[in-house]
């Protein structure tokens, strides 16, 4: 499981022109499933995530996670996070989970997430064609991996 995680101001997904999610200050994510990520990633993720202390304290360092600070959390699935351009010009996307196996662990994560910070967690569609906008906050952007958990 991959998940770009991008502090932000505020952030929204738009499918075709109307927007469906949105958020204020808090976490963007942009989550990829690999074929064989089960659900002991998803919670490894859902805790890094949720205790990340990436969010400026009193004296603005970073020190504080996004449920310390009441942030939201806007969550997209992206299976491109997965692509593989070795070869060639033409990304292969080829250990990315299918959407039948990614799709219900997107909801799952989705579910984590809400119990973890205490509130719904706005999403895109999965497999739609999505517009994502945000206000990056500092920029902050990190790049989580599950493979890489000791």
């Amino acid at each position: 499981m991959r998940v770009v995680v991008q502090r932000v101001k505020e952030a929204a997904v738009s499918i075709q022109n109307n927007c469906c999610a949105q958020i204020k200050q808090g976490l963007l994510l942009l989550v990829g499933i690999h074929s064989n990520d089960t659900s002991k990633d998803l919670e490894w993720m859902c805790n890094k995530i949720c205790k990340l202390r990436i969010f400026a304290d009193e004296n603005g360092a970073m020190n504080k996670s996004v449920v310390e600070v009441n942030g939201d959390i806007l969550l997209v699935s992206q299976f491109t996070l997965y692509a593989d351009v070795q070869k060639g010009n033409r990304p292969s996307f080829m250990d990315a989970a299918a959407p039948a196996i990614a799709a219900p662990l997107i909801e799952e994560f989705k579910l984590l997430l809400a119990n973890c910070i205490q509130k719904e967690i706005p999403s895109g569609v999965f497999g739609a064609d999505m517009q994502v906008t945000l206000t990056n906050d500092g920029p902050v952007t990190i790049l989580i991996d599950s493979n890489q958990k000791s």
